[in-house]
């Protein structure tokens, strides 16, 4: 499926910006290419900026990316819950409070990427096991309906989101 042919019915408007920055990118393919590009991009980042706060109370560029690999491990979590049709409502959950509580900023480089790499691999194994009829179930997270593959293309977005971010406040 097509980033583009995602009914906005499928996903709360919140994430409406960060699937606008796709460009009608396939589900599997995407999930499989972008973490690869991210990679790449992140290792040409001069080492002075890892730990570059743009402002006051900002992540740094290593904080990002734990968040990156929380976010992904919470919302394979959901995507699974919900292709197995539990009716469940889920929270939502503080990613302040998760970046507050890491030591993302003690680790290296290295092994923030090792690990963003293993989870998305565990993320596209998930979703290559689900059948169609499994990405099209809906669910309720964070107060809001939200597909399966709305969930895969929101990783997607959320991680675009984040590239953009760095270009954009910290080179």
């Amino acid at each position: 499926m097509k980033s583009s042919q995602l009914p906005a019915s499928e996903y709360s408007p919140f994430y409406k910006d960060y699937l606008q920055t796709l460009e009608n990118v396939e589900l599997m393919e995407e999930l499989e290419i972008c973490v690869h590009e991210f990679i790449r991009f992140v290792q040409n980042i001069p080492m002075d900026k890892f730990d570059y706060r743009y402002a006051e109370g900002k992540w740094t560029i290593k904080e990002i990316i734990q968040h990156l690999i929380d976010t992904e491990r919470v919302f394979s979590y959901r995507a699974m819950r919900i292709s197995r049709n539990d009716k469940t409502a889920l929270p939502g959950y503080d990613e302040n409070q998760y970046v507050d509580n890491t030591n993302a900023n003690e680790r290296s480089l290295q092994e923030l990427l090792t690990e963003m790499a293993v989870v998305r691999q565990s993320t596209l194994s998930l979703f290559k096991s689900f059948s169609e009829e499994q990405l099209q179930r809906i669910g309720t997270a964070s107060n809001s309906a939200v597909s399966v593959r709305a969930i895969g293309f929101i990783l997607i977005g959320h991680q675009k989101h984040h590239q953009n971010i760095f270009q954009e406040r910290y080179l």
